[in-house]
């Protein structure tokens, strides 16, 4: 196991073996992310009470629950690199929170577009979406430390930091619907309970679920190889690397 470890910490053997998979993941996210949309945009029947504005959450809930897994991810790779300064967790951080950044706005955005149908409005100030604007700040705040220090460690540090911290946020966004009163309806599906949406509704909602998590590993390891290239311009396997290429 801590051989395992050792090996996930080399940022030379992280690139390397990534190499497989990354197409991989591409390729999944890309058939995936197809299927979806098309099912659950065309063939998908539409809400009895709803209409065809319902469809608007074939991307928001998707996009709410990435934005959500992703800074979840960076506190844990926070915490891997707070505890045992393992520089790829780091990367792999700073990687991610752009993504997590995007789709926090995404989800802020598409559950405003359909707020104006649903709610006659497309801002509330309840937990919900509060909660979720804070996580957006979060992310914005994690991006701008990361550009607030000369030093690459100090800014890992801070990010760090702020990230573990700033997590608590998540379960507030999970279990706000159900500790205080709000516009928001409680989760679409769960994997403890049955969905309340009729199977042909609900499986393709599933299906774009597992492409934006498709998409995000596949992203997350483009990134991260281009952060490993970036960091380790002067270590002599990059160049190496680079000069086979030329």
């Amino acid at each position: 196991m801590w051989g395992l470890i050792h090996k996930l910490g080399s940022p030379k053997w992280f690139y390397y073996r990534s190499a497989a998979l990354q197409p991989w993941c591409w390729g999944v996210a890309a058939l995936l992310l197809l299927t979806g949309t098309l099912w659950g945009l065309v063939f998908a029947p539409a809400d009895y009470q709803q209409g065809n504005s319902f469809r608007i959450i074939y991307v928001h809930v998707p996009a709410a629950f990435l934005a959500q897994s992703v800074f979840v991810a960076m506190a844990v790779a926070g915490l891997i690199y707070m505890v045992w300064k393992i520089k790829i967790a780091d990367m792999a951080a700073a990687a991610m929170a752009p993504l997590g950044a995007v789709m926090t706005f995404v989800a802020l955005f598409s559950g405003a577009v359909w707020g104006v149908p649903t709610w006659g409005t497309w801002w509330m100030w309840d937990a919900r979406l509060t909660s979720m604007l804070i996580l957006l700040f979060l992310y914005i705040g994690v991006i701008a430390l990361r550009g607030a220090f000369t030093r690459r460690d100090s800014a890992a540090q801070a990010a760090s930091v702020l990230t573990m911290v700033g997590v608590i946020n998540i379960p507030i966004i999970k279990y706000s619907v159900d500790w205080w009163y709000t516009l928001h309806q409680p989760a679409s599906f769960t994997l403890t309970s049955k969905p309340s949406m009729p199977l042909e509704m609900w499986l393709p909602l599933l299906i774009m679920v597992l492409g934006f998590y498709c998409f995000f590993i596949a992203l997350t390891l483009t990134r991260t190889r281009s952060e490993i290239l970036r960091r380790e311009a002067n270590t002599r396997w990059v160049q190496t690397l680079f000069e086979g290429a030329n």
